[in-house]
């Protein structure tokens, strides 16, 4: 999940993200109590004006909010001023998450065109919010004696994110800052447009330049009318061929076009918003954006950023340097004088050692993993462990025909609606997300959320066979879906995920770990053709072969960690993408760049996440901790799993996430866990 704000970090759910989607297409009037139903956000099918009409009468809704909390005499109460300060949120949230989504999914770009400039409609919008003093300072002076503890929590936290926005400046002062929010606004729509919009591709000359590739990527990579075929940057296309094709031209041609989308084009649109980010920074009282970024967050501070960057570094290169040195070997079996291994390389190199040493290939679970039975499997594996039921609602029209529309149940009450769209496009968003659709508000609106991927679709010829890595992520995004379906809350602006941003992705990686399960895959994971369950050897020979690389992985990931810290932590003078690029690749990583990338040009987490992408490692390191409190042999128990549920997932953002950690735990966080995780398949070589 990606979630960037417009007005920086202000009110958690006016932090609409990047790549936000859908909201409310609703029939009846939002603020009436939830019934037995709520309709589905695309039912009436808007066009273009339909789509606005429905933006605009969610600002107007918003306004006439704010000019309820504005019109109060006398003493500030939780009823005349938090409740409709509330449902601005709620109002401004639904516009947002519906014009973010739309430009990155709907299948029309001239809608999606509306959707990026309904979406600087929107920011201008909780900009000017943001920076009102009046609605500050009545939110201030409402009496919580007799409220309750997260009420309490709620305000105070609004409270922070209105002085982090500079509400608290001369007039004169707010007017640069409301200035520079909406063009902030502007530049992350058009950073992401431009990713989404540069669909590259190299054509290759014959099925023999394939070589290695499964039967099924083959069929479906048929040669054109000039013989020729054809290869895209898209997912399905882009990692498997990085991890399969025998020809390293190949694969290097596919690697620069897909480290290169966007490039030239985005490197502007970033550096002027690193110098937009820097300004507003400087003029709140920060020295950096990094520092402002993180002082709301679990972190709170850049230098903590800074630490935590290199006690990664420190926990994770011994066993690296262990990994890389069998990828060395293992190149060496063809190039004998080889003496390092290019970033392009690790995909193949990895594979090849998981065969080589592990007896695994990753092709061969391919044929146990057909989309629809996976898809099955995931919705089987949450409702167990949950307690859940979800419910497909056939016939619901959406943006494309291919979005799925599922009701989720528990205990025979409707408590949510999801959507899944799953498969690639034209002009869709490349990566997997989960967007929020609705806030989650206890007997006045369901929550809903859009699960975003872009997997093998399956045809009448092709199952559409998903490799290993590409179920992990399928199990990573419905971890983010639980947490918004079962994280309702009294009020939108502690509702979903909205508690310290740097928390939202540890029970998404968590439930990573449930694709690792034989329990798990035993129940989904058939032959398409036989319908044979995968061979519990098989699974443990796969496992092995996971646990090499990890290591590797999070040293890459501290790459990106160090980019996006050091693109944001200095002067705007004093940067240039590629020089620091270059500079964390060699600090941070065993292999070596390919020369001619412009890889920070299709980053976009450095449009939503900006400073703060080591939210990835910081989470990673309180999900593998919170594993340790399931049973591995039993990961669907009943008991852990309710006990998550209860003090997790459920309190949305009604209490610090600190505090989440502890409740869970017994104690903050450590590495102990990740330690472990990184080093399993060498503990297990060693104790066999």
């Amino acid at each position: 999940m990606n979630r960037s704000s417009y007005t920086t970090n202000f009110v958690r759910h006016l932090c609409v993200a990047a790549f936000a989607v859908a909201a409310p297409v609703l029939a009846a009037a939002q603020t009436a109590t939830v019934a037995v139903a709520q309709a589905p956000i695309w039912i009436s099918k808007p066009d273009i004006a339909a789509f606005e009409k429905i933006e605009n009468d969610h600002l107007a809704a918003g306004q006439r909010a704010i000019d309820q909390v504005l019109a109060v005499k006398g003493a500030r109460t939780i009823d005349n001023t938090l409740v409709p300060f509330d449902e601005i949120v709620r109002q401004y949230n639904s516009a947002g998450y519906l014009s973010g989504a739309m430009q990155q999914v709907h299948p029309d770009a001239k809608f999606r065109d509306a959707a990026v400039a309904m979406t600087s409609k929107v920011g201008d919008a909780a900009s000017s919010l943001a920076l009102n003093q009046g609605v500050y300072k009545a939110l201030a002076a409402v009496d919580l004696s007799g409220a309750d503890a997260a009420t309490k929590y709620y305000v105070e936290r609004q409270l922070l994110e209105f002085r982090l926005a500079g509400v608290d400046k001369d007039d004169e002062t707010r007017g640069r800052l409301k200035k520079l929010f909406d063009k902030l606004t502007d530049l992350q729509s058009a950073y992401d447009r431009n990713i989404s919009d540069d669909q590259r591709s190299i054509t290759i000359d014959s099925a023999a330049e394939l070589d290695g590739m499964p039967k099924d990527f083959i069929d479906a990579h048929k040669p054109g009318p000039d013989g020729k075929i054809k290869l895209t940057t898209n997912y399905p296309d882009v990692f498997p061929i990085l991890t399969f094709a025998k020809s390293d031209a190949v694969r290097k041609r596919l690697y620069l076009e897909f480290d290169n989308r966007a490039y030239p084009k985005n490197k502007e649109v970033l550096m002027d918003m690193i110098r937009t980010r820097h300004e507003i920074a400087t003029i709140i009282g920060y020295s950096s954006w990094a520092d402002f970024n993180s002082a709301d967050r679990m972190i709170q501070s850049a230098k903590n950023i800074a630490d935590f960057i290199q006690s990664v570094d420190t926990a994770a290169r011994q066993v690296a340097q262990r990994e890389y040195e069998q990828l060395v070997a293992e190149k060496q079996k063809t190039q004998p004088g080889a003496k390092e291994v290019a970033d392009y390389e690790n995909y193949s190199l990895r594979e090849q050692v998981r065969r080589s040493q592990f007896n695994f290939d990753s092709t061969s679970v391919r044929p146990y993993l057909p989309y629809e039975r996976v898809k099955k499997g995931v919705l089987d594996t949450a409702a167990k462990l949950f307690q859940l039921t979800f419910q497909q609602e056939h016939g619901v029209p959406g943006w494309d025909p291919t979005v799925e529309t599922w009701d989720v149940f528990d205990q025979g009450k409707m408590i949510g609606r999801l959507y899944l769209d799953m498969h690639p496009r034209a002009g869709k968003f490349s990566h997997a997300e989960m967007i929020p659709v609705l806030d989650g508000i206890r007997g006045k609106q369901l929550p809903e959320a859009v699960l975003v991927c872009n997997f093998p679709a399956p045809t009448a010829d092709d199952p559409g066979l998903m490799d290993y890595s590409d179920v992990v992520t399928f199990f990573h995004e419905f971890g983010h879906l639980m947490h918004w379906m079962l994280s309702a809350q009294q009020w939108a602006g502690i509702s979903g995920i909205s508690m310290e941003s740097d928390f939202g992705e540890a029970p998404s990686e968590m439930l990573e770990e449930w694709m690792h399960s034989p329990q798990v895959l035993a129940t989904f994971a058939r032959h398409y053709k036989t319908n044979e369950p995968i061979p519990a050897e098989l699974v443990a020979r796969m496992n092995r072969a996971d646990a090499f690389g990890r290591a590797g992985w999070v040293m890459r990931q501290n790459v990106f960690t160090a980019t996006s810290f050091d693109l944001y932590n200095r002067k705007p003078g004093d940067v240039d993408p590629d020089t620091i690029v270059l500079a964390d690749e060699r600090r941070y990583n065993l292999f070596t760049p390919t020369p001619g990338i412009h890889d920070y040009a299709s980053f976009g987490h450095l449009a939503g996440y900006s400073s703060a992408y080591y939210t990835y490692l910081w989470d990673k390191v309180i999900a593998e901790d919170f594993v340790t409190k399931f049973d591995r042999k039993d990961l669907l128990a009943p008991a852990p799993a309710a006990r998550y549920r209860h003090l997790v997932l459920e309190p949305g953002g009604s209490k610090s996430a600190n505090d989440l950690v502890k409740d869970f735990l017994g104690r903050a966080q450590n590495m102990d866990a990740l330690k472990a995780w990184m080093s399993e398949e060498f503990e297990s070589a060693a104790s066999n």
